[in-house]
């Protein structure tokens, strides 16, 4: 019997429990917080576990937090909550190799579970191993096509592997032109990224070995010569649309909070034609999924459940003419699995009702 699983992610920008010099510190690895939606009174104890555990991980007291995660463990060997709690322990008291086979079992336990894949990707990444980082992540989208944190992971690792193969053609062919300005446009990204982020991160940085050097250095791209033009005069600019009024914007973010709590009673009891009906004809799938394949694997995921809960909270709504941003948490259960984590829903009125056209988690 498998256990009902709570995760609930860091949002971007927030203090991660993993900061890696480099590439890798681009990489996001998720913190656990307080389990909720635990209804027992042996569930509330487990929640007074989770809690303190965790708040001896925020204090930095790692060695009392990772004794009471086994003392736990001991009488709930697969709890899945506290074992991924452990797993972060691990990482950061530096112990890779034992949080890396912590995360490892969790995925080969709960397969379902799309975060210890990206905990495994930022601890591959961490020691260069970018191609097990790359099949980790994409086991996570795999698992959470919405999952927005390891799409961008994704990308950076590819970006990364990317630089890996430009210098091996400047050190097997140092007279190809093309290569070097690639080169030095990929280092620029992550170079810039890192500045741009420094002050987000609030945890501090954890010990990395140092960085190898490249084989060949990308010699600076010559600046591309600028031609003059000489602009045509701008036409007079349009007058800008009359902006809404309070009353009218009101309305408005009415409207698309009573949609998203449509669409969440639509998934919770499991009314797929209401749920499905929630999404415009040009929403845009999450990894580039066909619409067809996206509705049947939806179904596959709901219609066999007994028991579904989507319960929305926190709701925050902006609303830009017929365009909408609604920004929430977002508390999944049902008979096997508990995931806390944000949405985003990108949403267009069409007619008079408010439809969505892009959903991502975790941003």
């Amino acid at each position: 019997m498998s256990h009902p699983v709570n995760l609930s992610t860091t949002l971007r920008g927030a203090a991660s429990p993993v900061v890696r010099s480099g590439m890798a510190s681009r990489l996001r690895c998720l913190a656990v917080a307080v389990a909720v939606g635990l209804g027992t009174s042996m569930a509330l104890a487990q929640t007074e576990d989770y809690a303190e555990v965790n708040r001896l991980l925020r204090s930095g007291q790692l060695a009392e937090a990772l004794a009471k995660a086994d003392q736990y463990l001991v009488g709930k060997a697969r709890d899945p909550q506290m074992r991924f709690l452990k797993g972060v322990i691990l990482t950061e008291s530096g112990k890779t190799q034992d949080a890396i086979a912590t995360f490892s079992k969790l995925t080969e336990d709960y397969p379902e579970l799309p975060e210890p894949y990206n905990n495994l990707a930022v601890l591959y990444a961490g020691q260069s191993q970018f191609d097990k980082a790359r099949a980790a992540l994409e086991m996570a989208i795999r698992t959470n096509p919405s999952y927005a944190t390891a799409h961008e992971n994704l990308g950076d690792v590819y970006a990364k592997l990317a630089s890996q193969a430009y210098s091996k053609a400047l050190q097997l062919d140092g007279t190809n032109p093309a290569v070097a300005p690639k080169l030095s446009l990929i280092r620029n990204l992550f170079a810039a990224d890192t500045r741009a982020g420094a002050a987000s991160v609030a945890a501090a940085p954890a010990p990395a070995p140092a960085a190898a050097k490249p084989a060949v250095s990308a010699p600076a791209a010559p600046a591309a010569p600028v031609a003059a033009v000489t602009k045509p005069a701008a036409p007079a600019a349009a007058p800008a649309p009359a902006p809404a009024t309070p009353a009218v914007a009101a309305d408005a973010q009415r409207e698309v909070e009573a949609a998203v709590r449509t669409w969440a009673g639509a998934w919770s009891s499991r009314d797929m034609n209401g749920y499905l009906g929630a999404y415009a004809s040009n929403f845009a799938p999450p990894g580039g999924q066909a619409r067809k394949a996206w509705e049947s694997d939806r179904r596959a995921r709901i219609e066999p459940r007994t028991r579904i809960g989507v319960d929305v909270s926190n709701l925050e709504v902006t609303v830009e003419g017929d365009k909408a941003t609604a920004r929430f948490r977002q508390d999944y259960t049902s008979d096997t699995l508990n995931v806390t984590s944000r949405k985003t829903l990108d949403m267009v009125k069409s007619g008079n009702r408010w439809l969505i056209v892009r959903e991502s988690t975790g941003s």
